[in-house]
């Protein structure tokens, strides 16, 4: 029986060459069918040239936070009990939209990523509004004492941000440019240097604005012109009788 199947299997393939006979239809040994068609590649795409998911324009994007935020500080700590020791960690996050706003917060807890989320929070929830002139540096200089850390900023036009430490980070998320910080402390902590750097924005005054005339001079106030009209009085001689 065996033998006759392969001598019909061979007459096919001498009558139609083997590709013939694969498209018509063909019987193995064991008596199966086989179809000349080869089974398609999963997924109903094409089956070169792409990857599973389609074009990556064409699908979701993922859409940009509204703050940027960066790490400064992360540290394990450690917590002794009764039954012995507790490991934690400790993370401080600066936040902002580099638009005016930012915030410093701490978070502890087990596990780094909780502790990142809290202090996330914690930075959302202390976030401040900075008054920034026109071309986003600071009004007037100011000096800050926090803790152990004391620094300065000054503005300084032109010369960008010019900063180290965490209070480089605070100005950067801040959105403040053309300002020098001087740390005049040694200290190294870099929690106390942005939590002073935030108390010195929050000391910053709104910048006056002059407002001008039909002729784009500037007006004087009420106080400055009766200065003047008195300066006029004093230097007027009277005539002599």
């Amino acid at each position: 029986m065996a033998s006759e199947k392969k001598t019909e299997l061979g007459k096919n393939m001498n009558a139609g060459g083997f590709g013939a006979s694969m498209n018509a239809g063909t019987v193995s040994a064991e008596g199966k069918k086989f179809s000349g068609d080869f089974p398609k590649r999963r997924g109903g795409g094409p089956q070169h040239g792409s990857r599973r998911g389609g074009n990556r324009e064409d699908g979701f994007r993922r859409a940009r936070p509204e703050l940027d935020q960066k790490i400064i500080s992360i540290r394990r700590v450690t917590r002794v009990v009764a039954g012995g020791r507790r490991f934690g960690f400790s993370v401080a996050i600066v936040s902002g939209n580099r638009n005016g706003q930012v915030g410093v917060g701490l978070g502890k807890a087990g596990n780094t990523a909780l502790a990142i989320e809290k202090a996330t929070r914690d930075a959302k929830r202390n976030m401040i509004v900075v008054p920034l002139t026109d071309d986003k540096s600071i009004a007037h200089e100011v000096q800050v004492k926090f803790a152990s850390s004391d620094i300065i900023l000054i503005p300084a036009k032109g010369r960008g941000l010019v900063a180290g430490s965490s209070v480089r980070t605070v100005l950067d998320l801040a959105g403040v440019t053309d300002t020098t910080a001087k740390i005049f402390s040694r200290s190294k902590n870099k929690l106390n240097n942005a939590f002073a750097a935030l108390r010195a924005l929050e000391m910053l005054s709104i910048p006056k604005k002059k407002k001008k005339n039909d002729h784009g001079e500037a007006k004087k106030s009420e106080k400055a012109k009766s200065s003047d009209e008195k300066d006029v009085k004093e230097t007027r001689h009277e005539p002599s009788i």
